[in-house]
């Protein structure tokens, strides 16, 4: 009899993956499609990137390709280049740590104290995030110039840290939330002073949490060209690689070569610092969802 009930078993659980098998089917092929779209873009962009010069504005050829380094050579020899990348790498790393640490103690705050208007607070981030950073553009440019710091790089530090929090703050909070609160009470019990707790045993907890605002915050300050050309205006020295594109992009005559080898150059340091983190960037994304 058991025999009996493992074949029928057997042959419902083959007739539900044949019946769930087109659904599937078609949501992979769906999958392969976006992705595709997706990358297509990417691909074109380094595979002109290798093309010669001549070929680029030439009939379309995308399956062949006789590579050169020219463009490559032409980005880097750029007096400025190497400059501009150091400022895109200080702008980045100083709004993913910063960014990230005040969000970590403002998220903690928010989801571990009570106090007045929390909840409004809370709404106020959100409102941050809906306004358009193109309609801030102009009022930021003028308490830069106020402040004095036009054309230096706390011009740019300063606006991304300020739109990374909110986002990192909401992100955050739920991550806090999620550690038991008699998990603070043991280690209050066991002498744990509350800057111990919060640095040696919440900040681990949250740790997945703070790789995924990270992420976000760095493609901002990494591919931000808005700020770089409203507030970096006379010293070039101050730029950063995005405005290298500038250099190779002519009305008259625009060097696509290079736009595409800057732009190329310009992708690896996301890629790197995507792969590097991408483990803990989805169970950062999973346990916001979840929460």
């Amino acid at each position: 009899m058991s025999l009996v009930r493992q074949d029928v078993e057997s042959r419902v659980n083959l007739l539900r993956r044949f019946t769930r098998r087109p659904g599937r089917t078609a949501a992979e092929v769906t999958a392969l499609v976006v992705a595709a779209v997706v990358a297509f873009p990417l691909y074109w962009m380094v595979l002109s990137a290798f093309k010669p010069a001549g070929e680029i504005r030439g009939e379309p050829r995308p399956w062949t390709l006789a590579p050169t380094l020219d463009s490559f050579r032409r980005v880097f020899g750029q007096q400025d280049f190497g400059r501009y990348f150091l400022n895109s790498v200080v702008v980045a790393v100083a709004v993913v740590i910063a960014s990230a640490f005040i969000a970590f103690l403002a998220a903690t705050a928010v989801t571990r104290f009570r106090f007045r208007l929390r909840t409004t607070l809370l709404i106020m981030f959100l409102v941050a995030q809906m306004v358009p950073v193109e309609a801030l553009t102009i009022p930021l440019f003028f308490v830069m110039r106020d402040l004095g710091q036009l054309n230096t790089l706390w011009s740019l530090i300063l606006p991304h840290i300020a739109f990374s929090l909110p986002f990192a703050i909401w992100m955050l909070r739920g991550f806090v939330k999620g550690v038991p609160e008699a998990l603070e009470e043991a280690a209050y019990m066991d002498g744990a002073s509350r800057a111990r707790f919060l640095w040696q045993i919440l900040f681990p907890l949250v740790l997945p949490g703070l790789v995924a605002t990270s992420v976000f915050s760095f493609i901002s300050a990494w591919n931000d060209f808005l700020f770089a050309k409203s507030f970096i205006i006379s010293d070039i020295s101050q730029s950063t690689l995005p405005m290298a594109l500038l250099v190779f992009y002519k009305p008259d005559d625009p060097d696509w070569g290079g736009v595409m080898a800057a732009s190329t150059v310009m992708t690896i340091p996301v890629l790197v610092f995507f792969v590097l983190v991408q483990r803990r960037l989805v169970s950062g994304l999973g346990g916001a969802v979840k929460d």
